[in-house]
């Protein structure tokens, strides 16, 4: 089937699944900075209203790039970053249901992000089923466009933590309170990745390519992969949060005949947020990832990779607009480093690179709650495996994202 027709076929089928729809009520303060845990991300989107029936909504990125690396540049160029639809419904008592349609640069990629229903026993513990995504950090669950300030999602939260990373499983979640603090846990078992961390195109480890659509129907290993995430949460502070993820993820077995030892991998990372002065916001994360490697693959591929970023958002100023009595205009830095091979040579004792370093600064703009206009300007420094010469690069970014 041709994309454009899948697309058509695609968006059809939300919408049919997404009626009767009603109005929504009153919405919800979908920007950045709010105190709101980073477990109910998948519920604090503006299209969720009060009314008890189904709603439909999404969010659109739309971006623009000029960037030079070493002096060359391809010019500028737009696109249709990302275009998502939502569907909820409250399907009974103590019953509701959420899902995710995603089209990637136009219609080049369709996937099904989230589709999952949740069944509330107490605050304190609800079992949910589905396709979810896994408590790895703190991004993956939160990473809808118009919540952050800069165009490109963070180096650590793609190719360290695979995000956005969406497995099918099931497991629970809460939140138990202690005084003026709150404690949140997630826990789920799920198909997990798959082959491609090794030996796949990139030519290095790369946990993004272990995602696939065919974790969304079998496991390729009947091991099914275990991931949490536990938080504290202070609405005069910010967030902690803890998260580990652990699974095989080679085939080991053929048709019953064993053909690899079961190798695992495993990720930790730390994420907190805060607002720590005069509505300065400040939010970072920092992860390690640990691969099994056949003996013959050692350094030719990564056993451990590791990096971070951290964000920190000042409000400059509010306009006075008679009809945008919310808007914004704020700047912002990003720091961020990724090492996708943090070992050491045998023969030699020298320190093995495949690094990347980056500062990103920018200007926001938001007119009202859950839509933003975003200028960066970044400069990138790349290492090799051996530390040659660092290839830069640096250029502008721009878009806009919205909920609807």
């Amino acid at each position: 089937m041709k994309s454009n027709t899948r697309a058509r076929v695609c968006i059809a089928l939300a919408l049919a699944l997404g009626l009767p729809l009603s109005p929504t009520a009153a919405q919800v303060d979908t920007t950045r900075r709010d105190s709101s845990s980073v477990q109910s991300a998948i519920y604090r989107r503006p299209f969720i209203g009060s009314a008890g029936s189904a709603s439909i909504g999404g969010y659109l990125e739309a971006n623009g790039n000029y960037l030079v690396t070493d002096g060359v540049s391809d010019g500028f160029s737009s696109e249709m970053r990302r275009f998502n639809i939502f569907l909820f419904a409250p399907v009974g008592p103590r019953l509701r249901f959420i899902s995710e349609l995603e089209f990637e640069h136009g219609t080049a990629e369709i996937a099904l992000e989230t589709a999952l229903l949740d069944f509330q026993i107490s605050t304190a513990l609800v079992l949910r089923a589905g396709i979810l995504l896994p408590p790895i950090g703190g991004f993956n669950q939160n990473h809808d466009g118009p919540r952050w300030e800069f165009v490109e999602r963070p180096l650590s939260a793609t190719e360290i933590i695979p995000s956005t990373l969406s497995e099918v499983g099931f497991g629970a979640n809460g939140r138990l309170f202690a005084g003026k603090s709150t404690v949140t846990y997630d826990v789920y078992l799920t198909n997990g990745l798959n082959d491609g961390v090794v030996l796949n195109r990139s030519g290095r480890t790369r946990l993004a390519e272990g995602k696939g659509s065919e974790q969304l129907a079998e496991d390729n290993n009947g091991s099914p992969a275990f991931s949490t995430r536990i938080a504290m949460q202070d609405g005069r502070v910010g967030e902690l949060g803890l998260s580990y993820y652990t699974g095989i993820y080679n085939t080991h077995t053929v048709e019953g005949q064993v053909v690899d030892v079961p190798r695992r991998l495993s990720i930790a990372a730390l994420d907190a947020s805060a607002q720590v002065w005069r509505g300065i916001d400040v939010r970072g994360e920092v992860a390690v990832a640990s691969v099994d490697l056949a003996p013959s693959l050692d350094e030719l591929q990564a056993s451990r990779q590791l990096g971070g970023f951290v964000d920190v958002v000042v409000p400059l100023f509010r306009p006075s607009f008679r009809t945008l009595k919310d808007a914004v205009v704020s700047a912002a830095v990003r720091l961020e480093y990724i090492d996708l091979n943090a070992g050491r040579f045998v023969s030699t004792d020298s320190r093995i690179y495949d690094e990347t370093r980056a500062l990103s600064v920018g200007l926001s703009f938001r007119p009202a709650t859950g839509t933003i206009f975003r200028a960066n300007y970044v400069r990138q420094h790349f290492r090799d495996l051996f530390g040659n010469g660092t290839v830069r690069t640096g250029g502008f970014r721009m878009g806009v994202s919205t909920y609807f």
